[in-house]
C-alpha cells in the first residue's frame, strides 16, 4: 500500500514536472492556407485607375500649397502655373476615381453623409470642398478677375492641400492588405514627401527659372524626406518589406528612388542656370513620383496574394517570445 501511494506520489511529481518543463510534448500548431490561397482578398481596383489617383492627388494637394508660397513671395507666374496645374490633377484624379466606381453617382452618394471614421468618407468631403477652391483659385488667377475671391480660394486650397496629398495613404492603410497596414504610421510620410517632389517637379516644369527657389529647395527636402519614410516603413514592415524589395514593385520603388534623387540635385545644382535642366529635373521628379504610388500599389497587391505575408505577422504578434529568439 505504501508504495502505491509513493509511486503515485512520485507520478504526480513528475507530471508537475513535466508541466513546468521547458519541452512541449505537443509541437506547436503550423499556420498556413487552405491548399496556398490567398488569405485575404487582394485589392480588386485598377492599378491604373487608382495609383493614379493617388498620385493626381498628391500632385494636386501639394501644388496647392507650393501655389500659395508662390502667391505670397510674389512668384505670380510659377502661383498661376501651379494653380491651373493642381486644378487639372484634381480633375483627373477624380475622373480616375469615378472610373474605378464604375458609377458615376456613387461618388456623390458618398457625400450623403459623413462618417468620421471612414477614411473613404472624409477623403470624398475632402475632394468636394478642395475642387471648388482649386477651381476658383486657377479661373481668376488666369482671368485677373475677383482677386480678393482668387485669394480666398488659394488660400483654402492650401489648407486643404495637405490632406487631399496624405489621405489616400490612410485610405490605402485602413484595409488589410499587409504591405499597407503594416505601414500605416509611415505611409502618409511617404505620400506626402512624393507630393510635394511631384509638385516641385511641376513648378520647375512650368514655372520660369528665376523664380525657382522654393521649388529646388523643397524637391531636395522632399527626396529626403520621402526616403527617410520609405526606409522606416521597411524597417517597421519586417519581411512584408520583401514585397517593397521584389518584382514589379521593387523595380518600380527602385526607378522611382533614382528618378528622385537625380531630379532633385540637378533641379538644386543647374535649375537656376538652364531651362533644359530645369525641364528634365521637373519631369524627372514627377515620373520619380508616379512611380512611388504605382509601386505600394503593386507591393500592396503581392503581399495579400502571397498567404505568407498574412500569416506571418499574425503568427509573430501571437507568439513574440519565438520571434525573439530567432
Amino acid at each position: 500500500m505504501s508504495d502505491s501511494k509513493s509511486s503515485l506520489g512520485q507520478g504526480t511529481r513528475q507530471g508537475r514536472r513535466q508541466r513546468r518543463g521547458e519541452q512541449l510534448m505537443v509541437p506547436r500548431a503550423e499556420f498556413e492556407s487552405y491548399y496556398g490561397r490567398p488569405v485575404i482578398k487582394a485589392p480588386s481596383w485598377s492599378a491604373q485607375d487608382i495609383a493614379g489617383y493617388f498620385f493626381l492627388g498628391g500632385l494636386a494637394g501639394a501644388g496647392s500649397v507650393l501655389a500659395a508660397g508662390a502667391q505670397l513671395t510674389g512668384r505670380t507666374s510659377t502661383a498661376t502655373a501651379m494653380k491651373v496645374s493642381s486644378l487639372a490633377a484634381v480633375s483627373l484624379s477624380a475622373a480616375a476615381l469615378v472610373h474605378d466606381l464604375g458609377v458615376p453617382s456613387r461618388f456623390p452618394n458618398m457625400l450623403r453623409v459623413l462618417k468620421p471614421t471612414s477614411p473613404m468618407s472624409v477623403g470624398s468631403w475632402l475632394l468636394a470642398g478642395y475642387g471648388p477652391a482649386a477651381g476658383t483659385a486657377a479661373i481668376t488667377a488666369v482671368t485677373g478677375r475677383l482677386p480678393r475671391a482668387g485669394a480666398t480660394a488659394t488660400a483654402a486650397a492650401a489648407l486643404l492641400g495637405p490632406a487631399i496629398a496624405s489621405y489616400t495613404a490612410v485610405l490605402a492603410a485602413d484595409t488589410a492588405v499587409p504591405a499597407w497596414h503594416g505601414a500605416h504610421r509611415e505611409l502618409p510620410y511617404v505620400f506626402a514627401a512624393s507630393a510635394t517632389a511631384a509638385a516641385s517637379g511641376m513648378a520647375l516644369l512650368l514655372g520660369p527659372v528665376h523664380e525657382s527657389a522654393p521649388a529646388r529647395c523643397a524637391a531636395v527636402l522632399a527626396a529626403g524626406a520621402e526616403e527617410a519614410a520609405t526606409r522606416a516603413a521597411e524597417q517597421r514592415l519586417g519581411m512584408v518589406a520583401e514585397t517593397y524589395r521584389q518584382g514589379r514593385a521593387g523595380t518600380l520603388l527602385r526607378t522611382a528612388r533614382r528618378l528622385t534623387a537625380t531630379g532633385a540635385a540637378t533641379g538644386l545644382l543647374l535649375g537656376h542656370r538652364s531651362r533644359p535642366a530645369a525641364v528634365l529635373a521637373g519631369l524627372a521628379l514627377l515620373a520619380g513620383s508616379a512611380c512611388t504610388r504605382f509601386g505600394i500599389f503593386a507591393a500592396g497587391v503581392a503581399s495579400a496574394e502571397d498567404p505568407k505575408y498574412t500569416v506571418a505577422p499574425q503568427r509573430a504578434r501571437a507568439n513574440p517570445s519565438d520571434e525573439a529568439e530567432s
